[in-house]
């Protein structure tokens, strides 16, 4: 008889698993539970599927977000692009009829599962949102020869420019003072910047940061992850103001040439929306689509989680571009914590 529980082991059993199973990824670390309790404060009920001898056989994240404007849900994982159940069959199914009837019990308005592969389980797909990736050569300039002439261009100009790039985790500060501004021009509320310095302490090896310079001035970042033979660039941004010396280009270079560098062999450009302006940049670079197999279960048809630029909130992003910057970098945290 298979046992699900809520993990309550260490993280060497729940991480050592994990990297075995088809689908894992970053964000199936157990460390991400700690960083969301702390940073925002949801409730993280990991479940743990175990066979009669007492082995794990399964794992799922989870995070309940409950606000009184958004409603409640139960995410795996918020604020990430992947996330959802691992391990065998029968583990696999045992962990979602555990959610599923979580979301039942506690009247949840929307059960997701953000998967990176497809898994036979009883809950709808969705594919609304994709990701691109490059697979990497061995020589940087192997992959430079293969882009064409208007992408080498950009990455010479800003290269001309003057501006550089530079590593490490004394770039959270400068990458949160891009993005926080970005998000604003956006008319999205920020993430804190608890969040990256978190990201930065609890994953030291794995995450990296990056800002672009000019004029010795942060005018691009990037926040993301190495894990396996893979890079995920999860959080970039640019300041529009410097959009002329495309910064942003000679930042993605420099990510996938460091990349290169330490022998990873996917450069993942992180989600998107298909036919939107971030697919058509992120497709440039010469990567394929790749469908997320994000699963729901909802008392309702349709229920997707809250989005600003959706709804009754669609006229919110007008709003936040107008406010001033300080005003919406203190705030924003406030109110993204309730939209996974």
């Amino acid at each position: 008889m298979i046992c699900v529980e809520k993990f309550a082991g260490t993280a060497e059993e729940w991480n050592g698993f994990a990297v075995a199973q088809s689908g894992y990824t970053h964000f199936h670390k157990l460390q991400w539970r700690t960083l969301i309790e702390r940073v925002f404060g949801h409730e993280c009920p990991y479940l743990a599927a175990r066979d009669p001898e007492g082995n794990l056989i399964g794992i799922l994240p989870l995070v309940r977000i409950r606000s009184a404007l958004f409603g409640h849900y139960l995410i795996s994982m918020p604020f990430l692009n992947y996330g959802g159940p691992l391990g065998t069959q029968h583990g696999v199914e045992s962990l979602v009829s555990e959610a599923a009837a979580l979301a039942r019990s506690g009247k949840v308005r929307l059960l997701e599962l953000r998967s990176r592969v497809q898994l036979d389980i009883p809950l709808s797909v969705s594919h609304r949102k994709i990701t691109i990736v490059l697979e990497l050569p061995s020589q940087a300039d192997t992959l430079f020869r293969r882009f064409d002439a208007k992408l080498r261009s950009q990455i010479r100009r800003a290269e001309k420019a003057g501006v550089t790039v530079e590593f490490g985790r004394e770039q959270v500060a400068p990458f949160f003072s891009v993005f926080a501004r970005h998000m604003r021009d956006l008319g999205t509320p920020t993430q804190p910047l608890a969040l990256f310095r978190a990201i930065g302490e609890q994953f030291p090896e794995d995450s990296w940061f990056a800002c672009a310079y000019l004029g010795g001035l942060p005018v691009a970042a990037a926040c993301g992850f190495r894990f396996d033979d893979e890079f995920e660039m999860t959080w970039a941004s640019a300041l529009r103001a410097h959009s002329r010396e495309a910064p942003n280009m000679l930042l993605y270079w420099a990510c996938m040439e460091r990349a290169i560098a330490d022998r990873v062999k996917r450069f993942n450009f992180g989600r998107c929306t298909p036919g939107l302006g971030t697919h058509r940049f992120k497709m440039q670079w010469g990567g394929r689509e790749e469908p997320l197999w994000w699963y729901g279960l909802s008392a309702k048809t349709g229920v997707t989680t809250p989005s600003p630029h959706e709804g009754v909130f669609r006229f919110g992003p007008r709003i936040w571009r107008r406010i001033p910057e300080p005003i919406a970098t203190a705030v924003g945290p406030a109110i993204v914590r309730y939209i996974p």
